[in-house]
């Protein structure tokens, strides 16, 4: 009796369990299968580039178009230009990192490394050597021989912050004893090397001093400028303008950036060198910061550098 009942109690459990729910399982059509939604694409934010104002906006553009899209194109990313007219505006981008990665001019780089934070990324090399010079220019008919000559004259900087074009004339005005304000009868800021050059080659100013390297890169696509403007001193080697990225920058988007510039001279892609040919460079390479020692040796000796 007792197992029988037992049957029955099974029996009605299992019945129960099988008629626990009644909805038809979904049917799979084969013939009417829809794909799946895309995944939405992940986009990184544009790698964001200054080139500080050595020379006039329109040429920098020209040359550094080739290099922002071989960027582009290395990175997998979005690569804009952000320029402002002065060095001290482009150092400010890099200190409140607005901009992730600025070529600077050396004495920029000095004041960005102590005031912001900057660290030396790459610097390039030209002719071999990673150094410039400062040239003191003047028209190819004056008969001025030093700065001394240019007393009393017209006198083109090119930016305050610039080391070529303000520092070390200035450097040269304080050796004869006086001030660039009152040793030069007048003084004007062109804000570029090339503009200043123009301004010696056109008779608007007397004197200038610029960057050697945008000195020699302009004569070689102005042969004429040779007959229109002439050196008459030479500085010393410093260290080249570098380039430079911001205290922001995370460690792994600066060692790519560092490994894509140094490799860009043996890559063969054909617009690695056509970067290179437009900015008139042989490779980017490392650099130390105690290549900038002189420069700044030459900074200290400035008695007063107002803007």
């Amino acid at each position: 009796m007792a197992q029988r009942l037992s049957l029955i109690i099974l029996t009605i459990f299992l019945l129960g369990a099988c008629s626990v729910s009644t909805t038809p399982a979904p049917m799979i059509r084969l013939n009417d299968l829809q794909p799946l939604p895309m995944p939405t694409p992940v986009t990184s934010p544009p790698l964001r580039v200054s080139v500080a104002s050595v020379i006039s906006p329109q040429g920098t553009v020209q040359s550094y178009q080739p290099l922002l899209d071989y960027l582009s194109a290395k990175l997998g990313r979005q690569v804009v230009l952000v320029q402002r007219r002065t060095y001290s505006e482009t150092n400010e981008l890099i200190g409140s990192n607005e901009v992730d990665v600025a070529f600077v001019c050396t004495s920029a780089y000095i004041d960005g490394r102590d005031r912001y934070g900057m660290s030396l990324l790459v610097a390039p090399q030209v002719n071999e050597a990673t150094t410039y010079h400062s040239l003191l220019i003047v028209p190819a008919t004056s008969p001025a021989q030093t700065m001394a000559d240019l007393r009393g004259k017209v006198f083109a900087f090119t930016d305050p912050t610039s080391f070529s074009g303000r520092v070390y004339p200035t450097v040269l005005v304080n050796e004869l004893g006086d001030e660039p304000e009152t040793f030069f009868h007048d003084i004007f800021f062109t804000y570029t090397h090339d503009k200043a050059i123009e301004a010696v080659a056109n008779g608007l100013a007397d004197g200038a001093a610029v960057d050697s390297l945008v000195f020699e890169f302009a004569l070689a696509r102005d042969p004429e400028l040779a007959t229109k403007v002439k050196v008459i001193h030479t500085s010393p080697p410093f260290g080249i303008p570098p380039v430079v990225v911001g205290p922001g920058v995370r460690p792994q988007l600066r060692a790519e950036l560092q490994n894509i510039f140094l490799g860009m001279a043996d890559d063969p892609l054909p617009l690695a060198q056509k970067a290179l040919t437009a900015l008139g460079v042989d490779r980017f390479v490392m650099i130390d910061d105690v290549a900038y020692a002189s420069a700044r040796l030459v900074r200290s000796r400035v008695s007063r550098l107002s803007p």
